[in-house]
């Protein structure tokens, strides 16, 4: 019996030994850690020897920096986008501008040089900017000397950690030695070795691995069990740079601005009479300064007699310039566009208010082309450092804000200009394909809330319509004409126009069908509905309002606006 069992033990010792020899490999290879590295170029997505990826706080961003000269660089977009959108580049000069409340700050592209307004000047020991290709480069030494943020450039591969907030973070110890890793798994590549001590912050836990930052920015997976004394910190933040505090002129009362329409000298003569019955009005914009050529230079109806009767009255006076009622061929573009025509227009805006003790700027800028943006906006900074001197109140006007208008940038505005002015009408203006409102209830409170989304509210003045539109709907197309409220109340009498007050427009809305058959319609703008307007506008809590224009109104208006205006 014993002979006969030991030849079948024998036989399964080697089955299960052979079988051991094939498995075992097997097991062991599927417990045991990877040891393949992963190429740290292809990682971080190094492209050449001065190609720096960027670390922005905890991701890795899509831009890259430049290595130049043993300087890090960013793209001049980059450095809007991410660090500070008060640069400007003046392309048509070839300099890269910084204008801070009191100062122009300057550097031509491809320079160490920079210089100010204030008489100072500088020469960094590095190329300032630089083009590679089509693209500007700004280095982020000269970037840090506006803006607080941290930055730390690495090697072996390039890369670099930037930082913007400091925010509190969560951070733990490497508690024995392991291995980063591209993904959670013991056979993902590994990234970098890992050594006890080590701290990392940790981004995402899981159940069996965490997703970590170690000390050099690199991003991956560690196993928990290799992590210990987990804490909440907060970095301490960069404060490198003083940001100057933006002051503003802020009236204690709420502002209710007249716009007057003046047309040439003979205009001003207009003033009494025009304000006789509007109490209330505190402040008069005239239509006085007009773009006249292409260096800056400004058409004027400015009067002395005229600012010593509205300081008489108790008004203020905000004179407007405008870039639409000068002479033909006037580029508001390549004026915007170039330092010397922005300089020479700001200094003939101020020497017209200082010779005729003007108290206030208003800037109505219409139709600027959206590749001017950032043209315009530098303007107002500019203009901004200019009327801060003289102690003028700067209020820019502004179209609703849509999307597709956004390069005005009311938030800019808001911090430099002492009132961002919303032109609360032209809803359906005279080449609007279809008939409506010039300001339904819903634009206005839209406009409003929008802009105190950018805008502090203290600051932000709506404008109202002192008119309407009488509009004609026929087989040719639609037309109509901007009628003043007088003129308006005339047209539906003559033609006995029954008016219904519609809800969604805040307003009473008139129409009948003339005998050939065109439609005749009308949203009457009317003590009424400017009461609606000013019911949303106290809602918002807003500086105030300013009316287009004075002598458009009938005097119903007026204590309205009085109520609104003394609250």
């Amino acid at each position: 019996m014993k002979k006969k069992v030991l030849p079948v033990i024998i036989i399964i010792a080697l089955i299960l030994f052979i079988g051991a020899i094939y498995v075992a490999p097997q097991i062991y290879e599927k417990i045991s850690y990877g040891t393949e590295w992963a190429d740290l170029e292809s990682y971080f997505g190094v492209n050449g020897d001065s190609d720096v990826p960027i670390i922005l706080q905890n991701e890795l961003i899509e831009e890259h920096a430049l290595l130049a000269d043993g300087y890090y660089y960013m793209d001049f977009a980059s450095v809007q986008k991410y660090l500070n959108d008060r640069f400007y580049v003046g392309e048509e000069d070839g300099i890269l501008v910084y204008t801070t409340p009191t100062a122009i700050i300057t550097t031509t592209i491809g320079t160490s040089d920079w210089s100010d307004t204030e008489g100072n000047s500088g020469t960094e020991s590095y190329q300032i900017t630089r083009y590679e290709g089509d693209t500007l480069y700004v280095a982020l030494e000269y970037v840090k000397k506006y803006t607080n943020f941290s930055y730390e450039g690495y090697s072996d591969p390039n890369h670099m950690q930037l930082t913007t907030e400091w925010n509190e973070q969560t951070v733990a110890t490497i508690k024995k030695d392991t291995e980063l890793r591209i993904r959670g798994g013991i056979k993902s590549e590994i990234l970098e070795d890992l050594h006890k001590g080590d701290e990392v912050i940790i981004l995402e836990e899981m159940e069996t691995w965490t997703k970590v930052k170690t000390a050099d920015s690199f991003i991956g997976y560690v196993e928990n069990k290799r992590l210990s004394d987990k804490e909440t910190v907060t970095p301490e933040a960069v404060n490198d740079y003083q940001e100057p505090e933006y002051t503003s002129i802020s009236k204690d009362y709420t502002i209710n601005m007249g716009f007057h329409g003046v047309g040439g000298q003979s205009g001003n003569d207009t003033l009494e009479s025009l304000v006789a019955n509007a109490t209330s009005l505190n402040t008069v914009s005239p239509t006085w300064f007009a773009l006249s050529d292409n260096e800056g230079g400004i058409r004027s109806y400015a009067s002395q007699s005229y600012v010593t009767k509205a300081h008489e009255l108790g008004l203020e006076v905000w004179a407007l310039v405008d870039n639409f009622t000068g002479p033909e061929g006037i580029e508001t573009g390549t004026i915007l566009s170039h330092a010397s025509s922005r300089a020479n227009l700001i200094n003939n805006l101020i020497n017209e208010a200082v010779t005729y003790g003007i108290d206030g700027i208003n800037v109505d800028f219409e139709m600027v082309a959206a590749e001017n943006g950032q043209d315009f906006i530098e303007f107002i900074r500019e203009l901004s450092i200019a009327c801060r001197a003289q102690q003028l109140v700067l209020s820019v006007d502004n179209y609703v804000p849509m999307n597709f208008n956004d390069y005005y940038d009311l938030e800019e505005q808001g911090i430099v200009a002492d009132y961002v002015l919303i032109m609360g009408y032209d809803e359906h203006y005279a080449g609007s394909t279809e008939a409506g409102s010039v300001a339904s209830i819903s634009y206005v409170k839209n406009g409003i809330a929008d802009t105190v989304a950018e805008v502090d509210p203290s600051k932000v003045i709506n404008a109202i319509p002192f008119y309407t539109r009488i509009w004609k709907t026929s087989a040719s197309g639609v037309t109509s004409e901007a009628v003043t409220m007088e003129i308006a109340n005339n047209w539906v009498t003559s033609h006995n126009v029954e008016l219904t007050w519609n809800d969604e427009a805040g307003q009473y809305y008139g129409e009948y069908t003339d005998s050939d058959g065109t439609l005749c319609q009308v949203w009457m703008e009317d003590a009424e509905s400017i009461e609606t307007k000013l019911s949303v506008m106290s809602t918002y809590n807003i500086a105030g309002v300013a009316e287009w224009k004075l002598g458009f109104e009938t005097s119903d208006i007026w204590p309205i606006i009085a109520n609104y205006v003394n609250k």
